[in-house]
């Protein structure tokens, strides 16, 4: 005689949530072959996502700042590749098997435990992130609308549950929406400079950083003899 199978509360509503497939796109599971609706435009579209996050903006600029122009834009290319070379074995498995990266990795033999390791890191990675940009987009409402600091976060925050809940399908349609304007805002800067002052593109190519204008100063600054309080030239 069987057992009588019992499920409980929590199990019950984990199985009605997975089967509404609005808020389901297969994101931590195997992807049945007629789930697999969307084109291969549609999903480069979406995955354009992944560079307008205004962190990396940041980042690139810190780059530029510490390091130089022309050793950001080489470092930036180098690492470009080396995440392409990376990326195309693991996107290739993961579109011809229909899993994502933990499935992917627990079946490479990384096991339960290893799988686990690789989404701890991914999501706090996730979360490190998500807070940067909420910070800088926190600065941003107080600097254009006078929004305190506190509810620019929480603001930050919920706008962001209604995309991540959704999908994949919710993703795409607001990246279609959304792209123009952000292409669009990303360009006129460039314009802007181009028209108002081409010459600090000149400027631009040619800053080496601030170490390097720093030391270039003290260089050129004369100094003191402790000895006799003459200047040395």
């Amino acid at each position: 005689m069987t057992a009588r199978q019992r499920i409980i509360p929590v199990r019950r509503d984990y199985n009605r949530w997975v089967a509404n497939q609005t808020l389901e796109d297969y994101a931590l599971r195997f992807t049945a072959k007629s789930a697999r609706r969307y084109t291969p435009s549609r999903i480069s579209q979406t995955a354009i996502g992944a560079i307008s996050f205004l962190a990396l903006e940041a980042v690139g600029g810190a780059i530029t700042l510490s390091y130089g122009t022309t050793n950001a834009i080489f470092a930036i290319v180098v690492a470009s590749i080396l995440l392409l070379l990376i990326g195309i074995p693991i996107s290739r498995y993961a579109i011809r098997h229909g899993v994502d990266i933990d499935l992917l990795t627990r079946g490479a033999g990384f096991g339960y435990i290893g799988s686990t390791v690789t989404s701890l890191i991914y999501a706090t990675f996730t979360f490190i992130l998500f807070a940067i940009e909420a910070s800088i987009m926190t600065g941003a409402l107080e600097l254009a609308f006078g929004v305190p600091l506190w509810l620019g976060y929480v603001i930050s925050a919920v706008a962001v549950i209604p995309l991540v809940t959704h999908g994949v399908k919710l993703i795409s349609r607001f990246q279609l929406i959304t792209q123009p304007i952000w292409i669009i805002l990303n360009i006129l800067p460039f314009i802007f400079i181009a028209l108002a002052d081409w010459q600090k593109f000149e400027m631009w190519l040619g800053f080496g950083g601030r170490g390097h204008e720093s030391g270039r100063s003290a260089r050129s600054r004369p100094s003191i003899s402790p000895c006799s309080g003459q200047r040395r030239r």
